[in-house]
């Protein structure tokens, strides 16, 4: 059902882009650095998913987290930079993309929709799936259900792109990249907070991950591995876009304050 579900999000995005493309030209509306952006993160979802991570997932807690942290810290930002939502539409028939055209431009929902990709609001939705998620009890849960276990996937997934998305929405993003660089770290710091928890535990939290090893590591080392892979290598991640952002939002102050008008000379009287 994922491979499915991967393959039918490549045809749909494909389609829209070809559409695009064909109406707009080459290179418009979605331009190619979007495109590849997209293509990358749909990749990283396909190594995410696929056979051999999943199976070694249900072994090891580290995997798991490898998983997670692909979803959500690669594929997810690069895919919210992909302009999924242009390409949806265009995917989709004339008149029926004309009627949601329509439909999404009422007050009603524009509102709703501001308000959902407000940098605060994808923020704490993205911290909540984040902790909530990694309860040790719905842990397990998911860990042992497979259908609740694709929903914690994207629901990490999806709030993490709805997170990227929102940070970054128009040019320079909703509130600016001051914004974008606080709460990037911010999420790099909560993040780190919670693998620094696995790491440092004295005990073993998820009991699917209790069972004994086939080689290596203790159950307690595979999640301190765990750990580890979400508290470092997820934070160095996150704090180097957050670096980027805070490059872009002095190049961007440096440019509006070297060409700000200066204020017109008012001539005394004589």
């Amino acid at each position: 059902m994922r491979a499915s579900s991967l393959v039918l999000l490549l045809i749909v995005y494909g389609a829209g882009l070809a559409r695009v493309w064909r109406s707009a030209g080459y290179g418009r509306g979605i331009r190619r650095s979007q495109a590849v952006a997209f293509a990358c993160g749909w990749i990283a979802m396909a190594v995410a998913l696929s056979p051999p991570i999943d199976e070694l997932s249900d072994v090891w807690l580290f995997a798991h987290m490898v998983q997670h942290e692909l979803l959500m810290v690669i594929a997810a930002p690069l895919v919210a930079a992909g302009a999924p939502l242009i390409a949806l539409l265009w995917a989709v028939p004339g008149g029926f993309r004309r009627r949601a055209l329509d439909a999404v431009r009422r007050a009603p929902i524009t509102s709703a929709w501001a308000l959902l990709t407000a940098p605060s609001a994808v923020f704490v939705l993205h911290a909540i799936a984040l902790w909530v998620w990694h309860v040790p009890a719905l842990y397990d849960y998911a860990v042992d259900h497979e259908a609740v276990h694709a929903v914690q996937h994207l629901c990490f997934f999806s709030t993490a792109a709805l997170f990227w998305w929102g940070i970054a929405h128009g040019r320079y993003g909703r509130h600016g990249y001051g914004a974008a660089v606080v709460y990037v770290f911010a999420t790099a710091v909560h993040g780190g907070v919670l693998g620094a928890l696995l790491t440092l535990s004295p005990r073993v939290w998820y009991a699917p991950y209790l069972t004994a090893k086939p080689s290596g590591l203790t159950p307690l080392e595979d999640q301190q591995l765990a750990g580890l892979l979400m508290w470092v290598p997820a934070g160095v991640v996150m704090a180097g876009i957050g670096l980027v952002l805070f490059a872009a939002w002095l190049r961007e102050s440096d440019r509006r304050t070297r060409y700000k008008p200066a204020p017109p000379l008012h001539r005394t009287p004589s």
